[in-house]
């Protein structure tokens, strides 16, 4: 099936638990250009990580398509994996390995997966921890790192791979609130690079200021999308009114 040129085409995905009484996801559909900043909101519960882990099948779908660089990720026999390494993923809780330094955190997967040698792994890694400011840590281990410098490299251990998106689950509500800001600026810089993004986040500046398309979610449904402009000064739907006058 065409996906137009949409580097990811969600097409009425659901995600059903307890025989249908959870719907987690409500058919949903959406696509996703190359260079969007797409920034997911809503309250807890509205299915907003759901969404997110589902489109490189980190939670797989009862129902519904997920194409990615126009190829069908659900349908049997695609070598996910392959789709996998094209996908950079910054969960709440950093996920380094504690008992690896900083360096080798970095280089594992460029090594085991796309069998990059270890000194071209290195130096790509020495550069990648040099732009957040992170390169005098590489010998050090996570244990040693704040959360907002644990954050910063698990998003360049993801740069590492090369990747043609980078998901963001709520990369900043497990930080302290001083951190917040180091890692947002990292992102914005990374969006302004032109890397394609899709953010769930209750950081509403970074979504009204980096973002150039904002989802609100709810029940597992998309209520109203549009630009940030459009979501935060002129919402449309009761719902996400309701929200704005208590997130605001």
């Amino acid at each position: 099936m065409a996906t137009n040129g949409n580097l990811i085409s969600v097409q009425n995905l659901k995600m059903y638990y307890n025989r249908g009484a959870i719907k987690a996801l409500d058919d949903v559909s959406i696509d996703i250009h190359q260079g969007d900043v797409m920034v997911v909101i809503g309250p807890s519960g509205s299915g907003k990580s759901t969404f997110l882990r589902s489109l490189n099948l980190l939670e797989t779908p009862t129902e519904g398509h997920i194409f990615f660089d126009g190829v069908d990720i659900t349908a049997r026999k695609v070598d996910l994996n392959l789709h996998r390494q094209k996908m950079g993923m910054v969960f709440q809780h950093f996920n380094l390995f504690p008992h690896m330094t900083i360096l080798d955190n970095m280089t594992l997967a460029p090594m085991k997966v796309k069998k990059i040698p270890q000194a071209q792994a290195e130096q790509k890694a020495l550069e990648l921890l040099d732009r957040v400011g992170l390169k005098d840590r590489a010998g050090a281990y996570p244990i040693q790192l704040s959360g907002g410098q644990k954050q910063r490299v698990a998003i360049v251990r993801a740069l590492a791979m090369e990747p043609e998106v980078m998901l963001f689950d709520e990369p900043t509500s497990a930080l302290d609130p001083e951190m917040v800001g180091e890692v947002l600026d990292v992102m914005k810089e990374l969006a302004h690079m032109g890397m394609t993004m899709v953010v769930v986040t209750h950081e509403m500046g970074f979504a009204r200021e980096v973002g150039n398309r904002v989802l609100f979610m709810d029940e597992g449904k998309i209520l109203e999308e549009g630009a940030p402009d459009q979501i935060f000064n002129h919402p449309k739907n009761p719902r996400l009114q309701d929200f704005l006058s208590k997130v605001l």
